[in-house]
């Protein structure tokens, strides 16, 4: 109940607080974007939303969950894995900045006062396609639908395919449902999701943009790194992106050379692998680790 707990407080603190001249009641300021993220040490959008680099987004392609785990939990970030989706592309990685929002059951009296503020605020009935229309090129939209499966459909067909255009493919993650399944099929985006039900989304009401939301046992925050395989997914705090990406070049190089030695076909596994006893060979394995970590970093240069 953790993320539920903090996005509600969050969303009644929006409630009770002066509305905000650019914005709906239910959509973080500015200013609480940068307080809830105060450790970002990247750029920002213009609404103050974490901005991970393209080129950040790019290395993390090659990201595994097991790569992520070795960092996140050391670091006190025991909540950021979720699984059990349907993955429309297991074959595809999902990668790129979350876009969060929250629905919640409808409730006559809540939706009843957000409607008449959007209304002086000058905007229509805060919907899913309010919150769509907002996405970025790199995002993923991240939707907690608290595992709705029928009226829990965040897209169909079409919105998806909007959705996939205004991202550049960033990707979706619903803790709930999606509709027109054999449409979205064909599509290249990747998507995970709880259900697929024929329904349209119905008796919800949208309680949250960019707020902090609840994915399965997951608290993700607004610019967290999303990052999906055929596992599940993880949403990395933009803090650690760097120290994440940094751990996984090494992985992937002791990889590299543990392999190489396996294929020389001269050496046990147990000589070899998680780390090798000879000194001679431990000294090869350095040597190879500075060397690949040094090119490594220049092809980032």
């Amino acid at each position: 109940m953790k993320g539920t707990t903090l996005a509600m407080g969050a969303f009644v603190a929006m409630l009770l607080a002066p509305p905000p001249a650019d914005a709906q009641l239910f959509i973080f300021t500015p200013e609480q974007l940068e307080q809830y993220s105060a450790d970002n040490p990247f750029e920002r959008f213009p609404d103050r939303r974490p901005k991970v680099p393209d080129a950040l987004i790019d290395r993390a392609r090659e990201l595994s969950s097991e790569e992520i785990f070795a960092v996140l939990p050391g670091k006190g970030f025991r909540n950021q894995y979720a699984d059990g989706f349907e993955v429309l592309h297991p074959g595809t990685k999902l990668v790129g900045r979350a876009f969060t929002v929250q629905f919640m059951p409808a409730r006559p009296d809540i939706e009843s006062a957000m409607n008449a503020n959007a209304e002086k605020a000058g905007k229509g009935r805060p919907t899913n396609q309010f919150a769509i229309d907002m996405l970025q090129p790199g995002d993923v939209l991240v939707v907690d639908l608290f595992g709705k499966r029928e009226g829990g459909t965040i897209v169909g067909d079409n919105l998806f395919y909007y959705v996939m255009k205004a991202t550049n493919s960033g990707g979706l993650v619903v803790d709930g449902s999606i509709r027109d399944l054999e449409g979205i099929a064909k599509m290249s985006m990747p998507a995970y999701f709880r259900h697929a039900h024929p329904t349209a989304i119905n008796n919800v009401m949208l309680t949250g943009i960019n707020v902090p939301v609840r994915i399965g046992e997951v608290t993700v925050m607004p610019g967290d790194l999303v990052v999906g395989d055929r596992e599940g997914v993880y949403f990395i705090p933009p803090a650690l992106v760097n120290e994440v990406l940094d751990n996984a070049d090494r992985v992937h190089i002791h990889d590299e050379w543990t392999r190489k030695k396996f294929d020389e076909g001269k050496y046990k596994s147990s000589e070899i692998y998680g780390s090798p006893r000879d000194p001679a060979l431990k000294k090869e394995y350095e040597e190879y680790l500075a060397k690949r970590l040094a090119e490594i970093q220049q092809k980032a240069k």
